[in-house]
């Protein structure tokens, strides 16, 4: 049941989806296995077709929803092209791509321009410092087109928590700007083929990082014992001000959230990660008991 399971992941944004992009997210070779499968699921009243969208349940009005914020979407692109254009100008920044509802053709009044950055071995604190230094000083921390909330190090491109929440995340992923530090990303995390084994991304057309004579001069000063300190001395003060912050997180759900690691910075305090994974299991056993239907839970 590739193609339930797909629609009840997006049914928890309201996002419902076209036969094609179902198709994407099944293990299926042939997309006549797909469309068999989603009219047995009509026949048995568990899907609507609405305007060439698969709904579940009666959330019809998620179909105008999805289409107005595919054309909100379409518009703000050109920014954050813009603005992945800008973010890998700074010191030791290697590839930069789009990701959060942006990634997934979605944008409304109350999303934001979320970002996905791949570093630099060891330098990866002092690039996600200055981003945010930048944020604060000139953008008055404003977050809505500028909004820098995880950073991987070149070092380290494997991620750590594999599950559908990060396949999903890393299949919609948008690169704009590193096409060989992107290459050496996919081939990293070639496990998310477990989960869409059509995966395939296309990066030919993504453009290598060009610095500034600035950041050069920077990087340069920095390619010493000096910036592995700095490096060092801005995790120790983010993490310790993040631990005071967020006291009220588990252990556990602080390591997932806001992992702070020397190749890995994320920055979601309200654990996003499980809060969409325990919601598609919630699902899942509505669909049981429904339908009489089990479907594989999915883990954190």
């Amino acid at each position: 049941m590739d193609s339930l399971k797909t629609i009840l992941y997006f049914s928890i944004f309201r996002y419902p989806l076209r036969l094609e992009e179902i198709h994407s997210y099944t293990n299926h070779s042939e997309l006549e296995d797909t469309i068999v499968e989603l009219n047995a699921l009509i026949e048995q009243n568990i899907l609507t077709k609405v305007d060439g969208f698969y709904v579940y349940g009666n959330d019809l009005q998620s179909v105008p929803k999805r289409m107005k914020g595919n054309v909100l979407a379409s518009k703000v692109m050109t920014r954050a092209e813009s603005k992945a254009s800008f973010i890998s100008k700074f010191p030791f920044v290697a590839a930069v791509g789009v990701s959060g509802s942006l990634s997934k053709g979605y944008y409304d009044s109350g999303s934001d321009i979320d970002f996905f950055i791949i570093t630099a071995h060891n330098r990866l604190w002092i690039c996600r410092t200055l981003l945010m230094l930048y944020k604060k000083i000139f953008l008055l921390n404003s977050r809505k087109h500028f909004c820098p909330n995880y950073f991987i190090s070149s070092e380290q491109l494997e991620i750590v928590e594999q599950n559908r929440f990060t396949a999903t995340e890393l299949k919609t992923l948008i690169p704009m700007q590193g096409r060989l530090h992107f290459e050496s990303f996919y081939a990293s995390n070639s496990w998310v083929k477990t989960y869409f084994e059509k995966f395939n991304p296309i990066l030919s057309n993504i453009p290598q990082v060009e610095k500034s004579y600035f950041s050069k001069n920077i990087e340069n000063l920095l390619d010493n014992k000096l910036g592995e300190g700095i490096d060092y001395f801005f995790r120790s003060i983010t993490l310790r001000k993040w631990k005071a912050k967020f006291d009220y997180l588990s252990e556990e759900d602080f390591r997932i959230a806001l992992k702070s690691t020397k190749n890995i910075s994320k920055h979601h305090p309200s654990n996003f990660q499980k809060k969409v994974i325990l919601s598609l299991n919630a699902k899942l056993e509505e669909v049981q008991h429904r339908f009489n239907i089990a479907i594989q839970k999915e883990h954190v």
